[in-house]
């Protein structure tokens, strides 16, 4: 009996089934990775459950607590507002200020999903009352959402942070935002000129007071400097990012920003088992040396100059039907190692930073959360389903483009 095979089927299974069904694929993972650990391979369920990752749980719960109660106090939507109405009503400057937007804010630490749970609604709306295109507006909004997703201070982020360090390409967090972010500036300014950007920025008319913003009251000026502070030890003082968002978030509540039960309820529990119960199950996999068999066959059909390209079409697909953060990059990222080994040669970061880039670029279709965001927040009816399959359209060709562009940056 080969338990590496096994649990590299196991593995496979849960990917499938996190692609088909809307199954929370963490609690697969624990169950098959407890059968086939202990039941077949003699472990212990200690030795099966040390497979958790505790740090990565404290840091994503810390995080998404912060940013949570920033969402419940109305901080997020009114920043948001006001940043709109810095376009003054012109048209075509609108979807642009969404991208930077979305970037700007997600890397910030909310992160993609929670950044596109923010904006969409109010930038699919502004583009109804403004007639610009849903579609072009949903490849600006979302792709900005999805530009900050591997900042080292987002949810996303913090998860490859710590993969990339269990395989020795701990330190490139800056390049790894960077990268992913510079894939989705390309292609969504690529989809912007594309699809009505010019004609856009040469309408005329404008729509002044489309967006009458809010002002900022004092719940929304506290939480805004308490999570400046947060950033500002995190970033300058290289304070431990998941104590820092814990404090911070026991400071808003002493001063009373939001509600507790509101707060615990906007947090994505089902997002973070799904990561970690993943992580158990890969872990599993490694003991038993399942990876080693995967990374085999892969080397077996690729060269070092086909790597690249063909596992970012390979991601990507994968992608477009299941979560990025919480069943691909934790299944794949792990493999790089055994990888270059097999092939000969190659760059594991370029192979790592392929996997992040391919993974994110098809996010954006109505199949993953982003997307299926934008399509929610149009009025139903023939312009959503229009929508729908425009964005599963560049979805899936976004599995082409991220292996040109890893291609160009990577190989």
């Amino acid at each position: 009996m080969n338990l590496g095979a096994i649990s590299l089927g196991a593995l496979a299974l849960a990917v499938l089934v996190s692609c088909t069904t809307r199954l929370n694929v963490g609690l697969l993972a624990i169950v098959l990775a407890s059968a086939v650990g202990v039941f077949l391979g003699g472990m212990t369920v200690r030795q099966v459950a040390a497979g958790f990752p505790v740090d990565l749980f404290l840091t994503l719960a810390g995080v998404t607590l912060l940013f949570s109660q920033a969402q419940v106090n109305g901080t997020l939507e009114r920043v948001t507002r006001h940043a709109v109405t810095l376009c003054r009503g012109r048209v075509g400057m609108v979807p642009v200020m969404f991208f930077f937007l979305g970037a700007v804010i997600a890397s910030l630490g909310p992160g993609n999903i929670a950044t596109a749970g923010l904006l969409a609604p109010i930038a699919m709306a502004t583009a109804m009352q403004m007639r610009i295109s849903p579609f072009l507006m949903a490849i600006m909004v979302g792709n900005g959402a999805n530009s900050g997703s591997l900042s080292p201070l987002a949810p996303t982020g913090i998860i490859v942070t710590g993969l990339m360090a269990k395989i020795q390409l701990a330190g490139h967090e800056a390049a790894t935002w960077l990268y992913n972010l510079g894939a989705h500036a390309v292609v969504a300014f690529a989809g912007y000129f594309l699809f009505g950007g010019v004609r856009l920025l040469a309408r005329r008319e404008t729509f002044a007071g489309a967006h009458d913003a809010e002002p900022l009251e004092k719940r929304h000026w506290t939480t805004i400097g308490v999570i400046g502070l947060a950033l500002v030890a995190v970033i300058a003082f290289k304070a431990n990012l998941s104590v820092t968002a814990f404090a911070a978030a026991l400071l808003l509540n002493v001063l009373n920003a939001a509600e507790d039960e509101q707060v615990l309820k906007k947090m994505p529990w089902g997002t973070i088992l799904m990561v970690c119960g993943m992580t158990v199950l890969i872990s599993l996999v490694e003991k038993t040396q399942g990876l080693d068999l995967f990374t085999g066959w892969v080397a077996n059909v690729s060269t070092e100059a086909t790597i690249i390209p063909l596992l970012a079409v390979a991601i990507g697909i994968i992608s477009a039907y299941s979560s990025t953060s919480g069943v691909v990059l934790p299944a794949f990222l792990p493999m790089v190692p055994g990888l270059v080994e097999k092939l000969g040669g190659g760059e594991a970061l370029a192979i790592a930073s392929t996997m992040n880039v391919a993974g994110h670029l098809v996010d954006v279709s109505p199949l993953s959360t982003i997307g299926a965001l934008c399509v929610a927040s149009i009025p139903g009816g023939e312009e959503s389903r229009r929508l729908f399959h425009q964005l599963l359209a560049w979805g899936l060709s976004m599995a082409a483009a991220g292996a040109a562009i890893c291609w160009v940056f990577f190989g």
